[in-house]
């Protein structure tokens, strides 16, 4: 599992499996939110074993599934939520993209210069500047 850091306290991955949960708890991980749609693939874990794996592990679990459509504005919500409460976030999907475009909404929802969100996503290796009109209409008026 390779786990990409966006910020201090948020960080990206592809699908994790729940013999993964033990390690990012060790890690200092205080919650993994799942991105991903059940059923998107073959042999894909579905999301209530990785949250028993989280449970029995002492780490949060929460479920914001992103699918074919893109983020909802509920969705960006309850990241942004998370966001504020949790400590040290692992959000991951298929690949971490779609982990790393919720941050980015969320983040300049709850009111990151939409600069700055691209810029610390181009340090971890994510483009999200085709974002940028969308993150402009989030971010509050200056």
């Amino acid at each position: 599992m390779r786990v990409t850091a966006l910020t201090d306290s948020y960080s990206i991955a592809g699908q994790i499996r729940p013999a993964d949960v033990a390690a990012l708890r060790a890690a200092g991980f205080d919650l993994i939110v799942n991105n991903r749609p059940d059923g998107e693939a073959p042999g894909q874990p579905e999301g209530a074993a990785i949250a028993q794996a989280a449970k029995a592990a002492g780490i949060g679990y929460c479920a914001i599934p992103v699918g074919g459509m893109g983020p909802t504005m509920g969705d960006i919500e309850m990241l942004a939520a998370q966001m504020d409460s949790a400590g040290k976030i692992l959000a991951f999907c298929y690949s971490g993209g779609r982990s790393a475009m919720l941050w980015a909404l969320a983040s300049a929802w709850r009111g990151e210069a939409p600069e700055d969100v691209i810029a610390q996503a181009l340090a971890a290796g994510q483009d999200l500047r085709g974002l940028r009109p969308l993150l402009d209409r989030l971010a509050p008026p200056a």
